[in-house]
């Protein structure tokens, strides 16, 4: 259910603004969020006659659009979690080479795990209505949080808690969305936690590649449609 309401949260958000087509202004969270998902839904209609004929075309919407505003490496070392510490604790030099080169592996199948995640959401594609809450000073900020409400007739509101991150270069960029307060990489962790600690990260990289590989489609919590 919690997938359900995540995904649902962000097809509403990503199917709805209306804005001026125009550059990204990654220096600002609040205009960057707001324009991305802009362009991305642009980018949709202008497409839709190739979507119609082969689905599989929104991967690349998706990693033209909405991937680079994305900080999926960070967004990935917050979902291996403690394991990132447990590979820095390694005293065998060639064990800790094998483990970093597993989380680089690991960074780059969550990458594509989200881009077929998100290339899902689209097929969803439905008009609704979003409100933005005012922006805030940010000046001295590393984290903001962009805070939406998903409004549709006859449906109670949804409210959208996006965290946008500073980067060294101070552009800023998602890595995670919280649907009324819980984090959608907290529950990616928390779904991934026992796999990593009982079968290890290369079994988690398997299932994440696999995932990844699947035909775009609107998944549930069980992976069907």
């Amino acid at each position: 259910m919690l997938v359900r309401i995540f995904i649902a949260a962000a097809t509403l958000l990503l199917s709805s603004i209306a804005l001026a087509n125009e550059p990204v202004d990654m220096n600002d969270p609040y205009k960057m969020v707001q324009q991305v998902a802009d362009n991305t839904f642009k980018r949709i209609t202008k497409d839709q006659d190739v979507i119609v004929v082969d689905k599989e075309h929104l991967r690349v919407i998706v990693e033209q659009e909405l991937l680079p505003y994305i900080d999926y490496k960070y967004a990935a070392y917050r979902v291996l979690g403690s394991y990132i510490q447990k590979v820095r604790n390694i005293s065998n030099k060639e064990e800790k080479q094998q483990a970093i080169e597993h989380i680089k592996q690991f960074i780059e199948v969550f990458k594509n795990y989200l881009v077929a995640t998100y290339a899902g959401v689209f097929t969803q594609y439905t008009n609704q209505q979003v409100e933005f809450s005012p922006a805030r000073d940010f000046a001295d900020d590393q984290i903001a949080i962009v805070k939406t409400t998903i409004v549709e007739p006859g449906k109670p509101d949804i409210k959208i808690d996006f965290k946008v991150r500073k980067s060294s270069n101070n552009e800023w960029r998602a890595y995670d969305m919280m649907a009324e307060g819980i984090s959608l990489l907290d529950a990616k962790q928390s779904e991934l936690h026992g796999i990593l600690r009982q079968q290890g990260i290369e079994h988690v990289i398997e299932l994440l590649d696999k995932k990844s590989r699947l035909p775009v489609q609107f998944r549930g919590d069980d992976g069907s449609k």
